[in-house]
This record gives structure tokens, C-alpha cells and sequence, in this order.
């Protein structure tokens, strides 16, 4: 039990990795189609792990959720944009903030896809492939030459981890991507209503924890999970 912990951990920590790279290398790119070049001169545009890891959120956090077998949580170096560079600040600000989500969503379906696949080709049952979702045992745990557990878990793996990035991070409370794509909306519609928004920035990482604490993002994250999930289930 102890080895298959330990492996899950490992597979759990190099899907998130990934994922949080994909997640800023989009930012990054989406940012440089607007005109802002900031994240090619720093080198952000690139999947290298060591040009957006934080020690403390992509390393010692995720490790700690991991272990602990709870709510994995982290986060990497902030992609940073010149906004005087994009040449539509309402389209770009809403662009860029959105693309991070949008690279996990579309790892998660690539992940969905990938399991199709391997159903459809004959290497493992559509049964051993939903099972690690539903907690059963693999019927035939030697598929794949061996391989069909520790795959079917980090394809499971980055689907979990690709949703729930993409659902978090659309939260719009600060610093989070959503609240960059409703401060635009609200620059549109209502620019002091966008000025007495914008004046919870400051406080948005304790926002944050109050609503982890209390219950209230398990509230938001938990049915679109659900539902997200159940449509990736539709493609097997």
C-alpha cells in the first residue's frame, strides 16, 4: 500500500507541475498575441518547470495536499504583462486572464481523450478505465505490459488537477484570473463600480482562505467538478 501511495504522490506532483506550467506559459503567450513581449524577455513562454515554479506553492504545498490525501492546492510565479503594450486592454485583459484556465480545461479533455483511445485501440477496458474514478479494482491490472495502473492514474490525475485549476482560477475573487476578467466587464458597464471592486485586491488572498475554511469554495468548486467530469465521462 505504502508503494502505490508513493507513486500516486509522485504521478499526483508531476501532473500538477505540468499543469501549472501550461497554465503560465498560456498567460504568457496569449499576452505576447496582444503585443506584450514582458514574458518572452523574462522567459515565460516555455513549458521549462524552472521558469515558473515557486518554491513554496508549486513544490511545498502540492507535496503537503499530496501526502495528506486532501484539497491539493499551489500555485506558481505570476506571468507578468505590461498592459500599456496590449493593443485592446478591455479584450486582452479578459484574453490573457482567461487562457490559463482554458490551457487546463483543454489538458483535462487531452487527458479524456487519451483514455478513449486506449480504450478504443484495446488497451485497457472502459471498465479499468473509469475504475480509479469510481474506487474499484483493475480487472486486469497487467494491460499495457504492466503500465495500465500508473497511466490510467496520471491520466486521472491530470484530469482532476486540470478541472479544478481551471474552476479555481475562474473564481472571480482577487488575485485569481476571474477577478481580472470581471474587473474588465465592470470597466465596460460601470467604472466605479469596477474602482470599488478593484478595492478587495488587497485583501483577496484572505478572502481566499476565509472561503476555503468555511466551506463556501468547496460550495463553488464541488457541482461544476461534478458536471465537468460527467461530460468528460460522456467520451468514454
Amino acid at each position: 500500500m505504502r508503494d502505490i501511495h508513493v507513486g500516486t504522490v509522485v504521478l499526483g506532483f508531476v501532473a500538477f507541475l505540468f499543469s501549472l506550467c501550461v497554465h503560465e506559459f498560456a498567460h504568457a503567450w496569449t499576452s505576447e498575441r496582444f503585443g506584450d513581449d514582458t514574458g518572452r524577455y523574462q522567459g515565460r513562454i516555455t513549458l521549462d518547470p524552472r521558469a515558473h515554479i515557486d518554491p513554496i506553492g508549486s513544490i511545498l504545498f502540492p507535496l503537503i495536499g499530496l501526502l495528506g490525501g486532501g484539497f491539493i492546492f499551489g500555485w506558481a510565479k505570476p506571468v507578468e504583462v505590461n498592459p500599456s503594450r496590449w493593443k485592446n486592454k478591455v479584450i486582452a485583459n479578459i484574453a490573457v486572464s482567461a487562457a490559463g484556465p482554458l490551457s487546463n480545461l483543454l489538458l483535462a479533455l487531452g487527458a479524456a481523450v487519451v483514455i478513449k483511445l486506449l480504450i478504443v485501440s484495446g488497451g485497457v477496458g472502459r471498465a479499468d478505465a473509469l475504475s480509479l474514478f469510481t474506487g474499484r479494482e483493475l480487472t486486469d491490472p497487467q494491460a499495457l505490459f504492466g503500465l495500465a495502473e500508473p497511466l490510467l492514474i496520471f491520466l486521472r490525475m491530470m484530469i482532476i488537477i486540470n478541472l479544478l485549476l481551471a474552476i479555481f482560477n475562474m473564481i472571480p475573487i482577487p488575485p485569481l484570473d476571474g477577478s481580472h476578467i470581471l474587473s474588465s466587464i465592470l470597466s465596460v458597464v460601470s467604472v466605479p463600480l469596477m474602482e470599488a471592486y478593484e478595492s478587495l485586491r488587497p485583501y483577496g488572498f484572505f478572502i481566499i482562505l476565509i472561503a476555503a475554511f468555511t466551506g463556501l469554495l468547496s460550495m463553488i468548486y464541488l457541482p461544476l467538478m461534478r458536471i465537468f467530469l460527467a461530460l468528460l465521462f460522456t467520451l468514454l
